[in-house]
C-alpha cells in the first residue's frame, strides 16, 4: 500500500510539473500564479503546496528531472557494447527525451530567459553530461569525419529545436524531422544493404 501511495504522489508531482510548464510557456512565468496551476489541475492549493512550496521550486524540479533523465541515458549507454547500433539507439533515446520534455523545456527557456537568469535553477554539469554521452558513443579510433558525424547527429537534435522556432509545425513534426536528419548523419544501420543482388 505504501508503494502505491508513493506512486500516486509521484504521478501527482509529474502532473503538476507538466501543467505548470505549459502555463509558464503560454502565459509567462511571472503571470502564472500557484492558484492558477491548482485550478488547471482541479486540485486544492493545499495539495499543490504539499508537493511544491512555490513556482521556483517547480522550475528547479523540472531542470532536475531533465538532468536525471540524461544521467539514466548515460548509465544505460555506458553498459552497452560500443558500435553503430549503440549510436543509433542513443540518438533515438535522445530524441525521445526531447519529445517527452525537451521541446517544452526549450520553449519555456526561450520565452522566460530573464526569469531563469534570476532563478538560476541548478543546471550545473549539463554540458559535462552531454560531453560524457558523446564520449560514450564516439569511437576514438574512427576517422575524424566519422567521429564528427556521430557528434553532429546528437547535437543536431538541439540545433533543430533552435532552428525550428517560429515554424508553423507541431512538436511531433519538429522532432520527427530532427530524428530523420540525425539518423541521416549516422548513415545506414549496420548491415543495411548486405546481400543485395545475391541469389539472382
Amino acid at each position: 500500500m505504501a508503494g502505491a501511495g508513493r506512486r500516486s504522489g509521484q504521478d501527482t508531482k509529474a502532473r503538476i510539473q507538466e501543467v505548470a510548464l505549459a502555463l509558464f510557456t503560454e502565459r509567462g512565468y511571472e503571470s502564472t500564479s500557484m492558484r492558477e496551476i491548482a485550478e488547471r489541475l482541479h486540485i486544492t492549493k493545499a495539495a499543490l503546496y504539499y508537493h511544491f512550496k512555490n513556482k521556483e521550486d517547480i522550475v528547479v524540479s523540472l531542470f532536475g528531472r531533465q538532468m536525471a533523465a540524461v544521467d539514466d541515458l548515460i548509465d544505460w549507454a555506458a553498459g552497452q557494447p560500443p558500435g553503430p547500433d549503440l549510436r543509433r539507439e542513443v540518438v533515438e533515446r535522445w530524441i525521445a527525451l526531447s519529445t517527452e520534455l525537451g521541446v517544452r523545456m526549450f520553449r519555456f527557456a526561450m520565452t522566460n530567459q530573464h526569469v531563469l537568469r534570476e532563478l538560476k535553477p541548478r543546471r550545473e554539469g549539463a554540458f559535462e553530461r552531454f560531453q560524457v554521452l558523446l564520449d560514450v558513443i564516439t569511437d576514438p579510433d574512427a576517422p575524424v569525419a566519422e567521429q564528427l558525424r556521430t557528434r553532429m547527429a546528437l547535437l543536431s537534435v538541439q540545433m533543430c529545436l533552435m532552428a525550428g522556432r517560429g515554424l508553423d509545425v507541431t512538436d511531433e513534426e519538429l522532432t520527427g524531422a530532427a530524428r530523420e536528419l540525425s539518423l541521416e548523419l549516422l548513415g545506414p544501420p549496420a548491415g543495411a544493404g548486405t546481400g543485395a543482388g545475391t541469389g539472382g
